[in-house]
């Protein structure tokens, strides 16, 4: 499960009434209106809590005659802990294996110092991915860890460094460096990021 739909998922999870509805639905199918009674809130209240549950593939419905019963995903609900715990195993894995070389440190920064200007200006985009790579890294760096952004903030932070601030913000995403949900970004765990130390 990729890191903006695990994230999306716990937001939906996050909400008293979901809670209690996937309890409810962990014992049997229930319909609308056995939901609302249970819960002591009104039908249209149900659908859009079971619209947000269906979204994140958590619950499926069948039509018997008339009624729509729902039925939980439990297989869902565990491969959402697996990945949770998957990434968890990950930044353990990872620990300690992110010390650069000499040689790599060198390269490094020397990449930084051949395309940054003296007053921190980015003289150009590298081509070579390689180089891009340990670019995007050097400027992510001076984000903020678990912080939210605004497309303009992002665009705002980018545009210190360089004009195109459309296309350094799309490498940050496709690099795996920051996620992106309704125009809202957010640094990804490092262990996602691309690892310039691994090209070629």
């Amino acid at each position: 499960m990729q890191l903006s739909r695990l994230v999306q998922f716990h937001k939906v999870l996050a909400d008293p009434t979901r809670i209690k509805m996937i309890l409810l639905l962990s014992n049997k199918p229930l319909n609308g209106q056995e939901l609302a009674e249970m819960l002591n809130i009104s039908t249209p209240t149900v659908t859009h809590h079971v619209n947000k549950l269906r979204e994140v593939g958590l619950l499926h419905q069948r039509r018997d005659k008339n009624t729509i019963y729902f039925t939980l995903d439990e297989k869902t609900l565990e491969r959402s802990n697996e990945s949770i715990i998957k990434l968890i195993r990950q930044a353990k894995s990872e620990e300690g294996k992110d010390m650069l070389s000499e040689e790599q440190t060198q390269m490094r920064d020397h990449v930084i110092q051949n395309f940054f200007t003296s007053d921190g200006r980015l003289k150009q985009i590298p081509s070579q991915l390689k180089k891009k790579v340990i670019i995007l890294e050097y400027l992510i760096g001076k984000l903020e860890k678990e912080k939210q952004y605004q497309e303009r903030e992002i665009n705002q932070f980018i545009k210190q460094f360089h004009d195109d601030f459309a296309t350094i913000r799309r490498e940050f995403i496709m690099h795996q460096f920051m996620y992106r949900e309704n125009s809202v970004y957010e640094l990804n765990p490092r262990e996602l990021w691309t690892k310039w130390e691994k090209l070629s």
